[in-house]
């Protein structure tokens, strides 16, 4: 497995996975288009990669992107689900499902939070819905429940 820095022309890919995020239990509760008519999801990508905020992580098998793990910081008056602070950015991840479980989320997250202490950062923050496995994952890496915003838990992991 390859992984390397997501750019811009990671854009499309980046929303893909967004969509596999919405629908981690495999049902098809979302679709790409009502994704970007929701700002609340939306927000986790539009613009991407804004400079000097945005960073992110594609993880390739064979030359073909499986997963992405990106972060950005958004702000208190356009919040995400697991917002804690304009200053720690809010990561989001998604696996393509032939690929999962098989270290991928693991490896991406792993990258991610080192680009994250590289920046200088002294937290990330993520959402999380009780029921997903990935919750397992993000406890294992250390990150902390603070919080639910609806139905889903927001986790911390201080850097």
């Amino acid at each position: 497995m390859l992984l390397r820095p997501a750019t811009g022309a990671d854009f499309d890919f980046l929303a893909s996975m967004l969509l596999e995020a919405y629908n981690w239990d495999g049902q098809p509760r979302f679709t790409l288009s009502a994704l970007t008519a929701m700002d609340e999801a939306w927000r986790y990508l539009d613009g991407w990669p804004r400079s000097g905020s945005d960073f992110g992580v594609v993880a390739e098998v064979n030359e073909r992107p499986v997963g992405a793990a990106w972060a950005r910081c958004l702000t208190s008056d356009r919040p995400g689900y697991g917002y804690v602070g304009d200053d720690v950015p809010e990561l989001s991840i998604g696996v393509s499902r032939d690929a999962r479980g098989q270290g991928v989320g693991r490896a991406l997250l792993t990258e991610l939070i080192a680009a994250a202490r590289s920046a200088g950062y002294e937290r990330i923050s993520l959402s999380v819905e009780p029921a997903n496995r990935a919750a397992d994952l993000y406890r294992s890496l250390g990150f902390v429940e603070v919080g639910r915003t609806g139905g889903s838990d927001t986790m911390v992991l201080t850097l």
